[in-house]
């Protein structure tokens, strides 16, 4: 088993990410309101404010999506979010991480 986290800077893509996540069979995730770094040093700590060119285009809140998927379906879930959501290179599209699990305790497996 796998843990998929996808930081969303395109809120607006988060129903057509899920509903990507339902065609192949992912069937559960969480979903977490987040702001990046580049919000909060340049909009919160003065000190900072000068960086704030570094940061222009990103978004202010993210979502942070979390789903246990099994390894079998980690290239379907990268290959769709690339379809929905673009070259995942590109600023302020998003960023997905894969993380291996050992054990997963209060999950019922739909694998």
């Amino acid at each position: 088993m796998k843990l998929l986290i996808l930081i969303l800077n395109k809120v607006e893509k988060l129903e057509e990410v899920l509903e990507g996540f339902v065609e192949i069979g992912i069937t559960g995730a969480t979903v977490i309101d987040s702001v990046g770094m580049g919000h909060i040093l340049s909009e919160e700590v003065p000190i900072f404010a000068g960086l704030r060119f570094m940061f222009s285009g990103a978004k202010p809140y993210n979502k942070m999506i979390f789903s246990v998927i099994d390894e079998k379906k980690e290239e379907a879930a990268i290959d769709i979010l690339g379809r929905i959501l673009g070259d995942l290179n590109s600023p302020g599209t998003g960023i997905i991480f894969v993380i291996p699990l050992d054990k997963v305790i209060g999950l019922k497996p739909e694998f």
